[in-house]
């Protein structure tokens, strides 16, 4: 299988600007045979600024972008990619607007097959995955289906909270809410990325980067901590 994916967490930390904590990774990643970046912004109501706030930062790291919003043809221009950027937002507004553009299939088939080097934060790690059923978003629209790119055989939680112990609110914790995904049969392990983290995948082998640890829930059995630097590549053992 030839995809490369880096599937990040979140694509803004505290005290930097947008994509700064993780400029270093996406050079490395995208490299200096790609020259144009193809910015999905359908996460965000006003694309048009979404992919302007792309287009001025992958500027500063040598790329060109241009945004599947614009094109007379998205299949087309997806199709054409040198490489995909999938922005983060509302995942339900992201997932509904790939299908309705017909994108998933192709940016499946781009990736896995064509080996085209897909980046994705926040919400565009979650369609990177199997489903969106372990997003944090709020169901603002309704796309036909969970069911995601499935580029990888499991799930993503992005922005992982640990619980504070200080706390006064008496909600669930994501910890709660991910045990209470896993009640339910034949559901896949949920990676937990922790703001600041990041996954790489090249071929079958998953390493993970960044400044923070990343917490893996797996139905059945206890919570790992995984340090950057891990290897995870046995959560690709099962084929997408």
């Amino acid at each position: 299988m030839k995809r490369r994916l880096l599937l990040v967490s979140n694509s803004t930390l505290h005290g930097g600007g947008y994509l700064q904590h993780c400029q270093q990774q996406v050079q490395d990643f995208l490299g200096e045979r790609v020259k144009r970046v193809l910015f999905v912004p359908y996460a965000l109501h006003d694309r048009a600024a979404y992919a302007k706030v792309a287009r001025d930062k992958l500027r500063t790291l040598g790329y060109e972008v241009d945004s599947v919003d614009e094109a007379d043809d998205p299949v087309e221009a997806v199709t054409q990619a040198e490489a995909i950027f999938i922005g983060g937002g509302n995942t339900f507004r992201l997932l509904k607007a790939l299908y309705d553009n017909g994108l998933v299939s192709v940016i499946r088939k781009k990736v896995l097959e064509d080996g085209v080097p897909y980046v994705g934060s926040s919400a565009g790690t979650n369609v990177a995955t199997i489903s969106i059923r372990t997003t944090n978003d709020m169901p603002i629209v309704y796309p036909p289906t969970f069911a995601a790119i499935g580029l990888v055989p499991f799930n993503i939680n992005p922005h992982y909270l640990d619980a504070d112990p200080n706390s006064r609110h008496m909600g669930e914790t994501r910890e709660q809410r991910i045990a209470q995904f896993h009640e339910e049969p034949h559901t896949p392990c949920v990676l937990a990325l922790r703001e600041g983290s990041m996954l790489l995948v090249e071929g079958g082998r998953a390493s993970l980067l960044g400044t923070t640890r990343a917490r893996l829930f797996t139905r059945g059995k206890q919570t790992t901590e995984h340090e950057p630097g891990s290897d995870l590549s046995f959560l690709l053992t099962d084929s997408p």
